[in-house]
């Protein structure tokens, strides 16, 4: 089993607890880790309730990912908390209504950056504006974000597919940017989760539906633990020579050609 006894992570996008990032939460907790999470305006006060749900107690600081000037008065508090900081989860994704649900080409410019800067640029924002925390952390930092597949075009999915596609490559160069510095960059790719994030999207059941029929491990929506376990995986010492990486946690669906079972 991996320790995590002394390290220290800071993990964003916990709302409600069937998400990944709750998940991972928890998992951090039971290896020995120590957890703060990030909650931002009216949706803090839903982190911090779901917080209480955690195994240990943890804070809840602000950040808004879009905004600049929430960033200093975060690392200012983990540098007083704790000094250094071992890894950061980027678990934050958002596109507008009419960015999504088949509405590709009606898609007004705003809402497309609005999507980027939310779901991919705030990567880098994190990474930069933690650099100094990671950087002290023993044996190097890790920062990990969560994925979905972006190598194809998805029914429904639309301007966030294209923010995913953004997302893989920003982590990509954040690896070679960041790894001089002793930093690695991850994402893992994980199949459909019942989430609030999904609840966003129309037709989110045509995506789970797939799944069923072409994941040949078989794929659970209701069970965020196989991804956050990948996720502890890649913030741990274990993971000290990977960067640049995107897992695929998604029941092995990624690498068949068709469904195995076209009638569901």
């Amino acid at each position: 089993m991996i320790d995590l006894k002394g390290r220290r992570y800071l993990l964003t996008g916990v709302l409600t607890k069937d998400s990944i990032a709750f998940s991972t939460a928890a998992q951090l907790q039971e290896l020995g880790a120590e957890v703060v999470l990030t909650g931002f305006g009216r949706a803090r006060r839903l982190t911090e309730r779901v917080a209480a749900k955690l195994p240990h107690e943890v804070e809840v600081l602000e950040l808004d990912v879009n905004r600049l000037e929430d960033y200093p008065p975060l690392v200012e508090a983990l540098t007083a908390k704790w000094g250094a900081l071992d890894g950061v989860l980027h678990a934050v994704a958002f596109a507008p209504e009419d960015a999504l649900g088949g509405n590709f080409l009606n898609t007004p410019p705003e809402s497309a950056i609005t999507a980027f800067q939310t779901s991919a640029f705030s990567l880098k924002q994190l990474g930069v504006s933690l650099l100094p925390l990671l950087q002290r952390a023993e044996g190097g930092g890790a920062i990990v974000g969560l994925d979905f597949d972006a190598t194809v075009a998805w029914p429904i999915y639309d301007w966030m597919g294209v923010a995913k596609a953004a997302l893989e490559s920003t982590s990509r160069y954040l690896a070679r940017d960041l790894g001089p510095h002793g930093i690695r960059v991850n994402l893992v790719s994980a199949g459909p989760l019942k989430t609030v994030a999904a609840g966003g999207i129309p037709g989110f059941q045509t995506l789970s539906d797939a799944w069923g029929r072409q994941a040949p491990l078989g794929w659970d929506v209701e069970d965020p633990e196989p991804v956050a376990r990948t996720i502890c995986f890649l913030l741990s010492d274990w993971a000290r020579a990977i960067s640049g990486e995107i897992v695929h946690v998604d029941g092995g669906f990624h690498a068949m050609g068709t469904a195995l079972n076209p009638e569901g």
